[in-house]
């Protein structure tokens, strides 16, 4: 699988993936670098979204770490993780 063709997602829970999804920094990006709010609770991050979000400082929501914990995503001092998966095609 090729890094472009990847989808990161999370459980964060609704309010959560709103917060990300429409108040975060990278919300206010272009389409292809925006966190993306599936419903229940669920956000999508395409790999070009994943980048913007590195970008962050820690402190702020979508802030994203790749540790011994794995990838997660930030939002307050809360962090989920981020598992890979395939684009529908």
């Amino acid at each position: 699988m090729r890094n472009q063709d990847r989808t990161y997602v999370a459980e964060v829970g609704v309010d959560n993936a709103r917060r990300l999804a429409v108040d975060s920094r990278t919300a206010m990006l272009a389409r292809e670098y925006r966190p993306i709010d599936l419903g229940d609770g669920r956000i999508a991050l395409s790999a070009l979204a994943l980048g913007a979000s590195r970008e962050l400082g820690e402190e702020e929501d979508g802030a994203i770490t790749d540790d011994a914990e794995g990838l997660r995503i930030w939002v307050g001092d809360d962090g989920y993780e981020l598992l890979v998966t395939e684009l529908d095609t």
